[in-house]
């Protein structure tokens, strides 16, 4: 098997031995790090989330810092969420959209302080395009990549194990709010967050070398609560109707195509860029939408047909962005980027390399009975 030699470029977490010596059998890249996608048994680390509460390295989830007298400036430049009533200690989701109003990512912008956010992305180099931008429009501003890895504690046990580490206060910060916080000596921010919908907290860790300090009295915390690794789950995610950007969007999608309309200010300043783009297209009218999609077949777990092409009667409507399996449905669902004219309960066909799957369209996020 040939070898993968990083050439130094490819960075590791803080708690990414912790992550290796509690069994992490796959990792992937992200952000130009490494995050574990898996513990050995799919199922049971699915339903720990699902029931319980796990723990996740999500120290690839890099903030891009935003400071100086102009970082509000910046910040509200850049998003076309309006913040101008954002407080220090409030996160708020917060799309970014280049020239053509087309959706480059999809942060949790958090206000640190008057003249410091962060931006907390996905899968991208925002950095570059913060630095570029601020340097085009002469702001007095300067653009980094703090040291702050995230370390997720989620599932419907999580509040509790939370608050026995941190106090009772824990229970009243509101979605997307943070607070200074130490444990044992260890620096961190304590944010009510998590890429699913069971509930949780990301703990900001803000000095690499305790990594593994924080994994282990998490872990230890954690075992009356049966705590257990785990990582953002693809059928978690795909059941509560989470986007994830640059895998369920292209180089052509709007914020108005992949419902996030609510989180689109088209009334801020024409400095913010994309904001006169987006004005254009919701006045011409969204010509696709993101609906859920059921397939039939058996279960998959290795998702090789990424924007597959969906059909209804024949005809090109779209394309499958991603599937995966729904413990809770026991059937393949997966999200789908189509035509407007497709709706809810349509019967489409996917187009798979020469094969071919039947499935039905629905609204996300997908219902349980």
């Amino acid at each position: 098997m040939a070898e993968i030699v990083s050439a130094g470029r490819l960075r590791k977490s803080p708690f990414y031995q912790s992550t290796i010596d509690d069994g992490a059998e796959s990792l992937l890249t992200y952000n130009r790090m490494l995050i574990p996608r898996g513990y050995g048994d799919r199922k049971a680390e699915y339903w720990r989330l699902i029931n319980g509460v796990s723990m996740w390295d999500v120290a690839v989830q890099r903030q891009v810092q935003l400071k100086g007298p102009d970082a509000a400036k910046l910040a509200q430049t850049l998003c076309v969420r309006d913040l101008s009533s954002q407080a220090i200690g409030q996160g708020k989701y917060a799309p970014i959209c280049d020239h053509r109003g087309v959706l480059i990512n999809d942060p949790i912008a958090l206000k640190v302080g008057e003249d410091c956010y962060w931006l907390s992305i996905g899968n991208s180099d925002i950095w570059f395009w913060a630095r570029c931008v601020a340097g085009e429009r002469g702001l007095d501003v300067e653009v980094t990549e703090p040291d702050v890895s995230p370390l997720a504690v989620q599932g419907p046990k999580a509040e509790d194990l939370v608050a026995s580490l941190f106090g009772d206060w824990v229970r009243d910060l509101r979605y997307f709010w943070f607070k200074d916080a130490e444990l044992q000596g260890i620096p961190l921010k304590v944010v009510r967050a998590g890429w699913s919908k069971q509930g949780g907290f990301e703990l900001f860790l803000l000095d690499r070398t305790k990594g593994d300090r924080l994994w282990q009295l998490l872990k230890e915390a954690g075992q009356p609560f049966d705590i257990g690794p785990g990582y953002p789950n693809p059928s978690e995610r795909t059941e509560s109707g989470l986007l994830n950007w640059g895998v369920d969007t292209d180089d052509a999608t709007n914020p108005f195509e992949v419902r996030l309309e609510r989180f689109v200010d088209l009334d801020v300043d024409d400095d913010v860029i994309g904001v006169r783009a987006l004005r254009r297209i919701k006045a011409e009218g969204v010509k696709r939408h993101q609906l859920g999609i059921v397939l039939d077949g058996p279960e998959e777990h290795e998702n090789q047909g990424i924007w597959l092409p969906i059909e209804k009667n024949g005809v090109k409507i779209g394309h499958l962005t991603h599937k995966a399996w729904s413990y809770r449905l026991n059937k393949m669902i997966g999200y789908a980027l189509v035509s407007i004219d497709a709706k809810a309960g349509d019967p489409v066909t996917v187009l798979d390399h020469g094969r071919s799957a039947n499935g039905e369209l629905t609204t996300l996020p997908f219902h349980f009975r």
